[in-house]
């Protein structure tokens, strides 16, 4: 049994989990194009940071005895409302905590009122995007502060 627990962003718990995360995409995205030129590698990186001024709430899914299996961010942007830092341990996939953070990201975003929430996620991550699509949100057009920097981005959308 999986049960959602809203959190600060300083939780140690998340935390852990999104240090996780950054060592699973270093795997999948590896540490940049050695050809890049170093601004575009830095605007990528303060694409992908997340002020956490700018964090509603972070959420984690824990297992019966509480030990955090996921984790989802819900942040302002600009006008929007986005998710961000979704992962699941690799243990627990397939067992319904990421559709259960999604499903909470929503109910977040519903009670700061917004009419839609959006997400990214990467050309790497296709178990990403097929939750996505399998979960009702609908691909989009890159957005910023991706555009500029990940044009090999998904990003989605979906109406509350």
């Amino acid at each position: 049994m999986i049960t959602i627990e809203r959190v600060a962003w300083e939780d140690p718990r998340g935390v852990a989990l999104r240090a996780t995360m950054d060592e699973e995409m270093h795997e999948r995205y590896g540490a940049g194009h050695r050809d890049e030129d170093p601004a575009v590698t830095a605007e990528r990186d303060r694409a992908l940071a997340v002020d956490p001024a700018t964090v509603i709430t972070s959420i984690l899914a824990l297992d019966e005895d509480g030990t955090p299996l996921g984790h989802i961010a819900v942040r302002r942007l600009r006008d929007e409302v986005e998710l961000k830092r979704l992962i699941v341990l690799a243990a627990a996939r397939g067992k319904g905590a990421a559709t259960a953070l999604l499903s909470e990201g929503e109910q977040v975003a519903r009670e700061a009122g917004a009419a839609r929430v959006i997400l990214q996620t990467g050309d790497k991550q296709p178990e990403a995007v097929a939750l996505y699509r399998k979960t009702g949100w609908e691909q989009i057009d890159v957005y910023e502060p991706y555009a500029a920097t990940m044009p090999w981005s998904y990003c989605f959308a979906k109406a509350l």
